[in-house]
């Protein structure tokens, strides 16, 4: 793993016994001494601590900003109110999804976070679809996700202004004397918070955080398992170039008036699918037995293929395996019984509405 990139708190993980693995270009803790069952349940109980430093930090200054990302992404900007944060996605020409990503009005300027296997893609492509909007990459800071019912908690005691913040708002803070932003939201389905910080500052405040016996660290694992359980698309699993966001189940994440003009990429398909549906969907799927299905394994209905898992794995909190994946729309419904091909063996399995946990986000 000589030629991976470190995150600025990789001293840190390897002090605390995590099992470092190649990761989107960079080495990154799969998991710790505790598990990830462990780790798991420390998010959904009490509070875990992750890295997330490998994800793309970028600054788009300028008057346009705003107007260029419409005309990357189906989401609306020009009304996003400074201090809130949205869910959005780069979409192609035919409607597929280039990327997922988190824009926040950070005032003058928007704060965006990008997956780490497509910094490389979507960087140059804000770049090139944003015409008089600096695109800065922010090299020199790290990433920190504190998730679980304990955040705020634990975070307001190092800086009590957290508290006023809802789910999808930000806002820039002090943590003894450094300025951090802070962002209520994350991958867990989980209350917690994302915080930006000077790359030089970023193993102090994870001590810091790490110090309060609510806090303990969690790597890749858990965070995948939880994130499948809360129902969240894994980007280059659940959601890729060959998936619309009507598909995806992503169509509450349009806001009317751009459902209503379009004029973003792949507006002919999507507006089609979000109006007359799409030939197919995402679902959650319940196997009946222990046996987890992975990505690939085929979904038939009567012997017949339907559709294939996308992410798969056990569910600590639910107790079993859990899966999401595509299907035809005729076998989308709640209830409705299929089987999972796993090894040349029909298991049976139940459609299952998202999410198999329940989200519990602190909203205003």
């Amino acid at each position: 793993m000589t030629d991976l990139k470190k995150t600025p708190l990789h001293d840190l993980h390897i002090e605390l016994g995590g099992k470092m693995v190649g990761f989107a270009g960079w080495e990154m803790p799969v998991q710790y001494p505790a598990g990830i069952m462990a780790e798991h349940k420390q998010c959904r109980e009490k509070a875990a601590l992750f890295d997330v430093s490998h994800m793309g930090q970028v600054l788009l200054a300028g008057e346009g900003a705003a107007e260029g990302m419409e005309r990357l992404c189906p989401q609306a900007f020009t009304t996003l109110k400074a201090g809130k944060a949205r869910y959005c996605f780069f979409t192609d020409e035919e409607g597929g999804i280039l990327d997922d990503l988190i824009v926040s009005n950070a005032g003058d300027q928007l704060y965006v976070v990008v997956n780490a296997a497509l910094r490389d893609q979507d960087i140059p492509h804000m770049r090139a679809g944003l015409d008089g909007v600096e695109v800065t990459e922010l090299h020199d800071r790290a990433l920190l996700a504190l998730q679980g019912p304990a955040a705020e908690g634990i975070l307001a005691g190092l800086c009590g202004e957290v508290r006023a913040l809802s789910f999808m708002e930000t806002m820039l803070a002090q943590v003894d004397g450094v300025e951090v932003r802070v962002s209520r939201l994350g991958y867990t389905g989980e209350d917690g918070f994302e915080i930006s910080v000077p790359a030089e500052q970023a193993e102090a405040l994870a001590r810091r955080l790490l110090a309060h016996e609510d806090c303990a660290p969690a790597g890749l694992g858990a965070r995948d398992s939880l994130r499948l359980e809360a129902g969240l698309c894994l980007y280059g699993n659940d959601i890729d170039r060959t998936t619309s966001p009507v598909e995806a189940g992503l169509g509450w994440a349009i806001q009317k008036r751009r459902r209503e003009e379009g004029g973003f990429p792949g507006a002919g398909r999507i507006r089609r699918e979000l109006a007359e549906g799409p030939a197919r969907r995402l679902v959650g799927v319940k196997p009946e037995g222990r046996a987890p299905a992975r990505q690939g394994v085929e979904i038939h209905v009567d012997g017949a293929a339907v559709g294939a898992v996308t992410s798969g794995g056990f569910g600590p909190t639910v107790g079993g395996p859990v899966a999401m994946g595509y299907v035809a729309a005729e076998h989308a419904a709640p209830g409705t019984k299929v089987d999972l091909m796993i090894r040349g063996k029909a298991n049976p399995a139940e459609v299952v509405a998202l999410p198999f946990v329940a989200q519990n986000y602190k909203r205003g």
